[in-house]
């Protein structure tokens, strides 16, 4: 599934298509689509296809289309401080940009049935955590996984505020994806080759809405043991926060406030003029793309420009190039004011850390210390 919008050079350029084809429509989704780069998602040697609007597979990862993530984080309604079940939850890359609307009061968690995918969204996590700086202008709520069959949830594990299963739902579990939903709550998913949205208005009263066509592959069947019985998942407990992390995401929250006053005051209108880059005009190009997530290929067709209308094409590129202005410096780097500001402070060392989370560069680019673990 895929193909909906035209390639784009960055991940900042494949947002700007995704919004311009209204896949995204709201401040709250494009901001989080835009603070997680899903090239980093990517193993290295497919980093090439990661900016296209197609789904990606190889062996048991896999990412769906952007125009698909879209339209789910667009349908879920996400805010601050709800619980969110991921069913499915593959690379982590869905729950990371969730994580990022959620905040720090949010449950963030993960169903998925391979171990090896497990292990791949560990790794993407702990480098996003690391190097991002994105995690320094979010509150973040750190997604959780665990391994097993979401058909085999546990029946006295809670229930969540938005739920969204990644493959393909068959008829007969409709009923118990609904039962994993809160009252109010919100659950997408593939349901006869529609994405679907249902909210639960009472307790047994709901809205169904279909967004979409799509094709997912079905979800899998749960194998039970020798003795007949199901191994039930278990998800992982509602945690409560220690009294020292919640000082650090309260003291984070005031630094960042100051920072948003200095900004306000420095730009006197309060409308901070940052310099926009300008970027190269991508011809749109329609695509029909077919893929075939359970054989793992994906097949695309490009429609030609017709033959009529390409001299007339390449002339008004060329008129374009001739009317087109100089390179522009390339931009500085964005700066982590936050990190910035942290340092700056006149606190210990080992305090500044962990303010920062013991992330891995400080403002010299160099490894912190090893992380050192202060008593309640």
């Amino acid at each position: 599934m895929g193909g909906a919008v035209s390639a784009g050079e960055d991940n900042d350029e494949l947002i700007d298509n995704l919004k311009e084809a209204q896949y995204i429509r709201t401040e709250l989704v494009e901001q989080a689509f835009r603070a997680v780069d899903r090239a980093d998602y990517y193993l290295e040697e497919f980093k090439e296809n990661a900016y296209k609007d197609l789904a990606w597979k190889h062996g048991n990862i896999h990412l769906s289309a952007p125009c698909i993530y879209s339209e789910v984080m667009e349908a879920l309604d996400l805010q601050p401080g709800l619980s969110f079940l991921n069913l499915g939850s593959g690379t982590g890359y869905l729950s990371s940009m969730v994580g990022l609307i959620l905040g720090p009061f949010g449950v963030n968690h993960g169903v998925e049935l391979h171990s090896d995918v497990i292990e791949y969204a560990k790794q993407k996590l702990d480098f996003f955590i690391r190097t991002s700086d994105s995690f320094d202008k979010f509150d973040f709520c750190e997604p959780s996984f665990v391994i097993g069959n979401c058909l085999e949830i546990s029946p006295d594990c809670s229930q969540y505020d938005r739920v969204y299963c990644g493959a393909g739902v068959q008829k007969e579990h409709e009923e118990y994806m609904k039962s994993l939903l809160k009252v109010g709550g919100i659950l997408v998913m593939p349901l006869e080759e529609k994405l679907t949205k249902i909210t639960r208005t009472g307790p047994s009263a709901w809205e169904t809405k279909k967004i979409l066509a799509v094709s997912f592959a079905p979800l899998i069947q749960p194998c039970h043991s020798e003795t007949g019985k199901s191994r039930l998942v278990q998800l992982p407990p509602l945690a409560v926060r220690s009294l020292q992390d919640l000082a650090r995401i309260a003291i984070r929250g005031t630094i960042k406030k100051v920072i948003r006053q200095e900004t306000v005051s420095s730009s006197g209108n309060g409308l901070k003029s940052t310099p926009g880059v300008k970027r190269r005009r991508v011809r749109r190009r329609r695509m029909e793309t077919i893929v075939f997530l359970d054989k793992e290929v994906f097949a695309s067709r490009i429609s030609s420009p017709s033959d009529d209308n390409s001299c007339e094409d390449l002339e008004e590129e060329s008129r374009e190039e001739d009317r087109a202005p100089p390179p522009e410096a390339k931009p500085a780097p964005p700066v982590n004011f936050l990190r910035e500001k942290v340092l700056s402070l006149p606190l210990p060392d080992p305090l500044k850390y962990y303010l920062l989370y013991y992330r891995e560069k400080d403002r010299f680019g160099d490894r912190l210390p090893l992380k050192i673990t202060y008593e309640d």
